[in-house]
């Protein structure tokens, strides 16, 4: 046995001191091996559509009233099993309405309600051992829900012993609180792990509160979007990313994100933004004013669009010029203006101005921050720098997020993997390198790292660019187009300018090979792994399918966010993955929560099956190599303290 192994097992005997312990721990870990796949969801693209967002996880993405559905259908009637399926959901607000309507028999609505509750919960408990479960559940009623879950209501002692615990519940006054409890409990053991593959910011009005959720969530991984990497890139204090979050946030109503959940001072900008812009600002500022709330000053939100494209287009063309590497010269536009006549050059032809009023632009010298320019930026990146708020949700987003991840053989990814027009793996030079596919998307990683946690102030300058380069580059694996045309869609009429070419390889994954010579690039198995990403919303109203590449590649965004909801004809899939394979659910819009509380409305969603498969046990999943792994060391433990090479403890 080598000296480092030796070591290493005497360290493990610190855990486990005896041949039995040893025995016990191996017995318990193949137990654990040969239990079902636990459930995991994929959700992409939740663009601050917390309602939806949190009813999805809520309901588990339906499958909380399926299981309804199928234990009570003959017992209970459908409004009973609506109003039980609410309960779940939300057990706080839905029991203040249930006692209310229960109060002349409240007791008897408490024992039956613990009973299906019970019921329930014992179903979702099913696929864990029994000390994943125990540790999921409230200490306050740990004990009694165990006796509950694990016990056979056969025989009738049991049964006594079982009903004599719920009327004790009841007559100490405790039944509101053990609901409550007992609810949030099932919403737990539904979804075992949670996906989240990027764009939970922009156009939403609560990312933040989606970001709160997720914090407090029991296993979580997020794969960056690039709506994710330019809010990443404004918290670190990136200028350019500042003002597009900024843009954006007035363009769908939502500064008061900015404003009252991450308490950044935008009184400057405003005040910057009135004075430059006295008159009405066009239209084309306008153009998502169906969205906004009632009572926002929609003349203002232009103002504070218009205001801050233009600052955005100036620090843009500062990190074009510092990064020729970067190729995004054709995004310097500000130049190409005719100032006099309202016109632009563009490729050699000359295209009128949709809006000729540029009060801070200097024709001579045209990128250049006026004074008052310079304060507001540099305001803005002090309290952007300084949102403590927004320090610890972006801190989050690096601590259980990624560029991409690799979870049981599927390769999660927000975008693509960047190919060029002949369907290769496209190579990148970065800092004198080339890197391509995994390699690339590595570095990428690691870069993205640098502009929140490096120390060294040219260090955290350039990576701060490399965000924003995430955000609209062409090689950028999580923008996916060939440029961000957004001054010609404010400027432009032509819709021939306006568009945004994907990256190739969205045509070329269509193809089942392509898709499996990507999973070997990323050291997966090309017969098992699949490709799970969003960033496109599938336009299924058109007949769009999310499963391409005979089921290889599975594109989930479905238009969670609302503004989509007109191209994808839905509102949002989840991707599930149990022990009996995979499953696409696709959501209608959801209304509000307090019509699904006080109303009992679900969001209706349909299920399609993607993959069936002989049911799935944990030794087949990363969770089970890794307890594979854990059981050899137990067994070369083991046969140390029978060699005498490491004497047990307390024998």
């Amino acid at each position: 046995m080598e000296y480092n192994e030796l070591r290493y097992l005497k360290l493990l005997s610190e855990k486990f001191p005896t041949i039995q312990a040893v025995c016990t721990e191996i017995i318990n870990l193949k137990a654990i091996q040969n239990l079902p796949k636990s459930t995991e969801h994929f959700l992409s693209d939740l663009h601050g559509e917390y309602e939806s967002f949190l009813h999805i996880l809520k309901n588990a993405s339906g499958v909380i009233k399926t299981k309804i559905d199928e234990n009570f259908g003959y017992s209970m009637t459908s409004k009973e099993r609506k109003k039980l399926a609410t309960l779940i959901y939300y057990p706080e607000e839905k029991l203040e309405l249930l006692k209310e309507e229960n109060k002349d028999n409240l007791s008897e609505y408490y024992k039956i309600t613990l009973y299906r509750l019970i019921k329930i919960c014992k179903i979702m408990a099913s696929k864990y051992s029994r000390s994943k479960v125990r540790k999921a559940m409230p200490k306050e009623f740990e004990y009694i829900i165990d006796e509950l879950l694990h016990g056979s209501m056969e025989s009738e002692d049991k049964e006594r012993y079982y009903t004599q615990i719920i009327e004790s519940i009841i007559k100490l006054g405790r039944a509101e609180a053990f609901i409550i409890e007992i609810s949030k409990l099932i919403q737990q053991l539904s979804i075992d792990h949670l996906h989240i593959i990027g764009d939970i910011y922009d156009r939403g009005p609560g990312p933040d509160i989606i970001m709160d959720k997720l914090m407090k969530y029991h296993s979580i991984d997020i794969e960056w979007g690039n709506h994710d990497i330019v809010w990443m890139g404004a918290a670190c204090g990136n200028p350019a990313c500042i003002m597009n979050v900024i843009r954006i946030s007035a363009r769908y109503g939502n500064l008061s994100i900015l404003e009252e959940s991450y308490g950044i001072n935008l009184r400057k900008m405003l005040d910057f933004a009135k004075e430059k812009y006295d008159s009405k600002v066009s239209n084309i500022f306008h153009s998502h004013t169906e969205e906004f709330e009632e009572g926002l000053d929609i003349e203002v939100m232009g103002k504070m669009e218009k205001a801050s494209a233009i600052i955005q287009f100036k620090l843009e063309a500062e990190i074009i010029k510092r990064h020729p590497e970067y190729e995004m010269e054709d995004r310097l536009l500000l130049d190409k203006i005719d100032y006099e006549n309202g016109t632009i050059e563009i490729n050699n032809r000359t295209y009128e101005l949709l809006d000729m009023d540029f009060p801070t632009i200097d024709p001579e010298n045209p990128y250049k921050l006026t004074p008052e320019e310079k304060d507001v930026v540099e305001r803005l990146v002090k309290s952007f720098q300084n949102s403590e708020k927004l320090q610890k949700h972006i801190n989050f987003l690096y601590s259980k997020g990624s560029i991409y991840k690799i979870y049981n053989q599927n390769l999660l990814i927000h975008g693509c993997v960047p190919m060029n027009e002949l369907g290769k793996i496209v190579e990148v030079d970065c800092e004198g390198r080339k890197y391509k596919g995994k390699e690339y998307l590595d570095y990428i990683d690691e870069k993205a790292r640098e502009a929140f946690y490096s120390d060294d102030p040219e260090e955290k300058k350039d990576a701060m660019d490399f965000l924003w380069y995430l955000w609209c580059g062409k090689h950028s694996p999580i923008f996916c187009k060939d440029a961000m045309k957004t001054f010609e869609r404010y400027f432009l009429e032509d819709k021939n300018l306006r568009k945004e070419t994907k990256n190739p390889f969205y045509e070329y994954a269509e193809s089942e090979d392509v898709c499996k010579k990507i999973l070997r690039e990323f050291g997966i198995n090309e017969e098992e792994g699949r490709i799970i990403g969003g960033h496109m919303p599938v336009k299924l109203k058109d007949g769009e399918s999310p499963i391409k590449a005979n089921g290889k590649l599975l594109i989930i965004d479905g238009g969670l966010s609302k503004p989509y909801q007109k191209t994808t004809g839905i509102a949002g899939y989840t991707l599930i993955y149990n022990s009996y394979g995979l499953v696409l659910t696709a959501h209608q819009p959801f209304t509000s929560t307090e019509d699904a509380i006080v109303n009992e409305t679900d969001i209706h969603s349909t299920h399609l099956i993607v993959e069936k498969v002989e049911r799935k046990k944990i030794a087949d999943t990363d969770i089970g190599k890794e307890l594979c792994e854990q059981i050899q060391d137990l067994n070369k433990l083991l046969e140390a303290y029978k060699t005498g090479k490491i004497k047990q403890k307390n024998v």
